[in-house]
Protein backbone atom coordinates (compact mmCIF):
# COMPACT_ATOMS: atom_id res chain seq x y z
CA UNK A 1 0.00 0.00 0.00
CA UNK A 2 1.47 3.33 -0.88
CA UNK A 3 1.24 6.86 0.39
CA UNK A 4 -1.02 7.70 -2.83
CA UNK A 5 -3.67 4.87 -1.65
CA UNK A 6 -3.63 6.18 1.81
CA UNK A 7 -4.51 9.62 0.68
CA UNK A 8 -7.25 8.24 -2.15
CA UNK A 9 -8.79 6.53 0.87
CA UNK A 10 -8.47 9.10 3.53
CA UNK A 11 -9.63 11.53 0.78
CA UNK A 12 -12.86 9.41 -0.06
CA UNK A 13 -13.77 9.21 3.40
CA UNK A 14 -13.76 12.76 4.15
CA UNK A 15 -16.00 13.55 0.88
CA UNK A 16 -18.50 11.08 2.53
CA UNK A 17 -18.30 12.48 5.69
CA UNK A 18 -18.84 16.14 4.43
CA UNK A 19 -21.33 15.18 1.94
CA UNK A 20 -23.16 13.25 4.53
CA UNK A 21 -23.15 15.91 7.11
CA UNK A 22 -23.98 19.06 5.14
CA UNK A 23 -27.30 17.36 4.71
CA UNK A 24 -28.34 18.63 8.17
CA UNK A 25 -26.32 21.51 8.77
CA UNK A 26 -27.63 23.10 5.75
CA UNK A 27 -30.99 22.41 6.80
CA UNK A 28 -30.25 24.05 10.55
CA UNK A 29 -28.41 27.12 8.17
CA UNK A 30 -31.50 27.67 6.80
CA UNK A 31 -33.63 27.46 9.78
CA UNK A 32 -31.55 29.75 12.24
CA UNK A 33 -31.15 32.30 9.31
CA UNK A 34 -35.35 32.19 9.00
CA UNK A 35 -35.86 32.72 12.37
CA UNK A 36 -33.01 35.35 13.20
CA UNK A 37 -34.76 37.21 10.29
CA UNK A 38 -38.14 36.74 12.17
CA UNK A 39 -36.70 37.68 15.27
CA UNK A 40 -34.70 40.90 14.03
CA UNK A 41 -38.34 41.95 12.19
CA UNK A 42 -40.63 41.75 14.90
CA UNK A 43 -37.43 42.75 17.65
CA UNK A 44 -37.86 39.23 19.62
CA UNK A 45 -34.26 39.11 21.75
CA UNK A 46 -35.14 35.10 23.13
CA UNK A 47 -32.24 33.10 22.40
CA UNK A 48 -34.13 29.87 22.72
CA UNK A 49 -36.71 31.07 20.19
CA UNK A 50 -33.84 29.28 17.84
CA UNK A 51 -33.75 26.18 19.09
CA UNK A 52 -36.91 24.61 18.73
CA UNK A 53 -37.07 25.19 14.96
CA UNK A 54 -33.68 24.24 14.20
CA UNK A 55 -33.80 20.66 16.22
CA UNK A 56 -37.35 20.15 14.84
CA UNK A 57 -36.14 20.93 11.28
CA UNK A 58 -32.84 18.95 11.50
CA UNK A 59 -34.73 15.49 13.57
CA UNK A 60 -37.03 15.72 10.06
CA UNK A 61 -34.35 16.42 8.20
CA UNK A 62 -32.82 12.73 9.20
CA UNK A 63 -35.91 11.04 9.34
CA UNK A 64 -36.48 11.71 5.38
CA UNK A 65 -33.23 11.44 4.69
CA UNK A 66 -31.19 9.44 7.19
CA UNK A 67 -32.06 6.43 4.71
CA UNK A 68 -29.59 7.93 2.19
CA UNK A 69 -27.30 9.47 4.79
CA UNK A 70 -26.42 5.58 6.03
CA UNK A 71 -26.60 4.53 2.57
CA UNK A 72 -23.70 6.65 1.55
CA UNK A 73 -21.47 5.55 4.63
CA UNK A 74 -22.24 1.94 4.09
CA UNK A 75 -21.56 1.83 0.56
CA UNK A 76 -17.91 3.71 1.23
CA UNK A 77 -17.35 1.23 3.97
CA UNK A 78 -18.53 -2.10 1.66
CA UNK A 79 -16.01 -0.42 -0.73
CA UNK A 80 -13.56 -0.48 1.18
CA UNK A 81 -13.99 -3.36 3.43
CA UNK A 82 -14.22 -5.02 -0.47
CA UNK A 83 -11.21 -3.78 -1.85
CA UNK A 84 -9.19 -4.73 1.63
CA UNK A 85 -6.96 -7.48 -0.21
CA UNK A 86 -5.61 -4.83 -2.71
CA UNK A 87 -4.44 -2.84 0.60
CA UNK A 88 -2.37 -4.93 2.28
CA UNK A 89 -0.12 -5.96 -0.07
Amino acid sequence: MTAEDVVTIVREGLFVVIKTAAVPLVVSLCVGLTVSIFQTVTSIQEQTLTMIPKILSVFTALILLGHWMLNNLSTFMTTLWSDFSLYIR
